[in-house]
């Protein structure tokens, strides 16, 4: 995998930098973590603070196009930097100790089965 820097933006006013870049690569597409991991060694920054906003594939070609935010600081990533981009940037095994337990549908299903109970126990005390 080669990773080439196209632009480089120094942002100063959010304390970050701003890359577009572009990614060839053997074989299938590389994972957003890899891709992170080679520009944090690459610009010699910290792996937690690479931010990889987006990242598409090109039709035909082995070859990614991409835009990355390098920040300064991890309290200011999160001050600034939407959730769902911070949670698309953690590693696979940080995502499934989130506090936000099971799946969208399961909690739909507890919740579900929650208010089943509850309109149930009413009835029973009006009969």
């Amino acid at each position: 995998m080669e990773i080439k820097i196209i632009k480089d933006l120094q942002n100063v006013l959010l304390n970050r930098s701003e890359l577009d870049f572009t990614v060839e690569y053997e074989g299938p597409t590389p994972s957003r973590t890899d891709v992170r991991k080679k520009l944090a060694a690459l610009l010699n920054k910290d792996f937690e603070l690479v931010l990889i906003q987006k990242m598409e594939a090109e039709y035909g070609v082995q070859r990614a196009k991409g835009f990355a935010k390098i920040y300064e600081s991890e309290e200011r990533m999160k001050q600034i930097e939407n959730e769902h981009i911070i949670l698309r940037n953690k590693m696979p095994e940080e995502k499934a100790e989130d506090p936000a337990e099971g799946t969208p549908e399961e909690t739909a299903e507890g919740k579900a089965e929650e208010t089943a109970e509850e309109s149930e126990e009413p009835k029973e005390a009006e009969e």
